[in-house]
């Protein structure tokens, strides 16, 4: 593997932590001698779109509270994260809001009641837009690859839905599954 290129596993995005410990991002590029550091660009309530209303399980343009980051790899941009959550879950925490959460966000749900205990994940490949070419740097032709999350609690209710866009070229999924 070339350093420019990234290889992510989903699993330490699942787990809550103990609050205080690094961000997830910034544990597993540092466990790699690397170094991860996000940007977050908006937090607070948007109209939910068409494909996060669906997992959701909200009419679309229902209002949801977003947090999007601009995750950053040694400098560089890496990959767009828009997080979503029903505002009964996250309107007036400190998911609404542009700090730093400790112990993540994740380990907010879980201490909110709202634990993961399903995820179901797509992945597919596309062009970027305009917008995303610019924020990833990539080249006009360079496709990205975009992973959408779906995180449901243990009583099979939407918590959490991830839309992440990464440079194709740049990223390789890893994923490990116990069976069984």
């Amino acid at each position: 593997m070339s350093d420019s290129q990234w290889v992510s596993s989903s699993m330490p995005y699942l787990t809550p932590n103990s609050a205080g410990a690094a961000d997830a991002w910034s544990a597993e590029t540092a466990a790699l001698g690397r170094r991860g550091t996000q940007r977050i660009v908006h937090a607070g309530e948007v109209p939910a779109p068409p494909v996060v209303a669906g997992l959701l399980g909200v009419p679309e343009g229902e209002m949801v509270v977003v947090r999007r980051r601009l995750m950053l790899l040694d400098g560089l941009p890496n990959e767009l994260t828009d997080t979503y959550y029903p505002a009964a879950i996250a309107r007036g925490t400190p998911l609404a809001g542009t700090a730093k959460i400790r112990g993540g966000a994740v380990t907010l749900l879980a201490e909110l009641g709202y634990a993961g205990a399903t995820v179901r994940e797509d992945v597919t490949a596309r062009m970027p837009d305009e917008e995303e070419k610019e924020a990833l740097r990539t080249a006009p032709d360079e496709p990205v690859l975009q992973l959408t999350r779906l995180t449901l609690d243990r009583r099979e209710r939407p918590v959490q839905v991830d839309v992440m866009t990464m440079p194709a070229h740049r990223q390789r999924l890893h994923y490990v599954m116990t069976i069984g």
